[in-house]
């Protein structure tokens, strides 16, 4: 078995996919529309995937009166540059940081939780 996709929920998918394809450089799906986006996934990669919920609700981190349920981590050569180009591009920046020397928790646009790490290895 092989992890082929993730797919959030959201109330905007393409608006959502046009800021993970911002942040991330994946290639959007030509299919793509108003109820389901996807990003990458070529060649058997893993695709991102959004799709609209009637009534979305985003997470409420870090409290959990609305669970994340899931969030996706990413690694980056530099946090404070990454930090800066992914709140720029609509991301948010909860005030509740649990250790801002080696990740930081970001909001996407539709509020679903994401982690930035400092390391070695694939970046966006």
């Amino acid at each position: 078995m092989k992890l082929s996709a993730i797919t959030l929920d959201c109330a905007d998918p393409l608006a959502l996919a046009a800021f993970y394809q911002q942040a991330t450089g994946l290639e959007p799906h030509p299919m793509s529309n108003a109820g389901f986006a996807s990003l990458g996934g070529s060649e058997g990669g893993l695709s991102l995937g959004f799709q609209r919920v009637a009534g979305y609700r985003p997470p409420s981190w870090p409290d959990q009166e609305v669970p994340q349920q899931l969030h996706c981590c990413f690694r980056v050569e530099d946090l404070d540059e990454a930090e800066a180009r992914l709140v720029g591009l609509g991301a948010g920046r909860p005030e509740y940081q649990p250790n801002v020397s080696r990740w930081r928790v970001l909001t996407d646009p539709a509020g679903h939780p994401f982690c930035i790490i400092a390391g070695p290895g694939p970046t966006v």
